[in-house]
């Protein structure tokens, strides 16, 4: 007991007496199920690992770009100058590209609640490195003064780290200083998800036979015993399947009244995936698990993928946006620059959809025909830098103003041309009706084609 006490008082110089992260260490929080409920145990459910390796690999992958924001008149620019833009967007560090650095980062922030980065500066603040750091060796306590300092304690070496020397990205909080970890409030629906695969991988392992008894015809003593266990072991488990044990002596099989059906295991582990998915707001169809009616064909791909992006993806992205802005941009560099997620291509749509979304966006001069083509990684043409409207439209007030004065004119014309006829009422070159009768069609058909080409 003195040991264990020496332990855990070692381990609470780190961590706190009153820490829940200390009991979930060691292995002390409960669940309901009586499993044990930890980081590591709770990846070995595949529904769990399927969500952390989606939204991490989802936004690792995404392009991350910093930007300079233009006058109030201009267009923000990609900052490629700027040092912060290759740290981010291409290698964080020596050892990492940014898709591995971001989905470290993220993966430890969706299993721990939170997930941090040392930043590496030169003289002039400026960042060069960001070095991803283990959440279960870190912790993080409010000074008097209200800063953040950050202990790290790695390989039996501790390091003590400012706040603006940390990239913190949080999960759900309650006080702001640390996320609260997945594995901890969710541990007992995990710990039911682990007992049903417990139970399951046991029905495998008993050959997927329902429970039962042999029956001895007496009392058998330690030696018989055993001789029995030995023997019956020959028929356990699911690669012996299909062979048949001879009882011999009087011996009885007896089969229990439990079946697979009355257990409704398959049930039971479908509607886990659902608990985990929800857990982490992933929709249960992107990790393979598709309830009645739903599919990933045709148009519902579309509106899948923009609800994971809207409900899921969106709150980690704004957080590692604005992460980056408060720890690793200088003060004077906050106003100007900002980074963002490119998150585009979640967006596309099918052919037939971008064809027309393109469309409108150009007939409505939003995009440039070069931006359409930039869209779908085409190379510009000469005279595609214009924006262009469709000639019929325009706005109501010009088109009524238009028709006021044709109609203005039109009754101007029909006023003079009623002047002239009764001017002209006595002109002895007026035609009579006999001359009129005596007109042509082809003379007609000459007369409006030289009224035209005059006009």
């Amino acid at each position: 007991m003195g040991l264990f006490r020496k332990a855990v008082t070692t381990l609470g110089q780190a961590l706190r007496l009153t820490d829940p992260q200390l009991y979930r260490h060691i292995g002390l929080e409960p669940a309901h199920s009586g499993e044990k409920v930890t980081p590591e145990t709770a990846l070995t459910l595949d529904a769990f690992w399927a969500c952390v390796w989606l939204i991490a690999q989802t936004i690792a992958t995404l392009p991350l770009m910093l930007y300079e924001a233009g006058d109030e008149d201009g267009e923000a620019r990609l900052a490629k100058d700027h040092p912060l833009y290759r740290v981010i967007h291409d290698r964080p560090n020596a050892d990492m590209t940014a898709v591995e650095f971001w989905t470290a980062i993220i993966a430890c922030k969706l299993v721990w609640g939170n997930g941090y980065a040392a930043i590496q500066k030169r003289g002039d603040g400026s960042v060069i490195a960001l070095e991803p750091l283990l959440p279960s060796l870190m912790q993080v306590q409010r000074q008097q003064d209200g800063s953040r300092t950050y202990t790290y304690t790695f390989d039996g070496l501790t390091t003590v780290y400012q706040e603006e020397d940390i990239l913190h990205l949080k999960g759900f909080s309650l006080d702001g200083l640390t996320g609260l970890s997945v594995v901890s409030a969710g541990r007992h629906s995990l710990g039911a998800a682990l007992g049903a695969e417990r139970v399951a991988g046991t029905t495998f392992k008993n050959g997927m036979r329902p429970s039962g008894v042999f029956m001895a015809p007496s009392y058998l003593d330690k030696t018989q015993r055993q001789d029995a266990k030995a023997y019956l072991t020959e028929f356990q488990g699911a690669q012996n399947t299909g062979k048949v044990p001879v009882l011999e002596g009087g011996w009885k099989w007896e089969a229990l009244t439990l079946t697979p059906a009355d257990a409704e295991l398959l049930k039971t582990r479908g509607f886990n995936v659902e608990t985990v998915a929800r857990l982490f707001r992933v929709p249960p169809i992107l990790i393979g698990h598709a309830a009645e009616g739903h599919t990933m064909f045709g148009s519902g791909v579309e509106q899948v993928n923009l609800g994971f992006l809207i409900y899921c993806l969106r709150t980690h992205m704004k957080e590692i946006e604005q992460a980056l802005g408060m720890r690793c941009l200088r003060p004077g560099e906050r106003d100007r620059f900002y980074a963002e997620f490119n998150v585009e291509g979640l967006l596309r749509a099918d052919s037939k959809g971008r064809a027309e979304f393109l469309r409108g966006m150009v007939n409505g001069a939003i995009y440039t025909p070069n931006d359409a083509r930039r869209y779908e990684n085409l190379p510009p043409v000469e005279g595609g830098d214009h924006l262009m409207i469709q000639g019929a439209m325009m706005p109501l007030d010009v088109l009524v103003e238009q028709a006021a004065l044709a109609a203005a004119q039109m009754m101007a014309e029909a006023q003079a041309a009623a002047e002239g006829a009764a001017d002209g009422a006595d002109d002895p070159d007026e035609a009579t009706d006999d001359e009129i009768d005596a007109v042509t069609d082809d003379d007609l058909k000459g007369l409006f084609s030289a009224d035209l080409l005059r006009g």
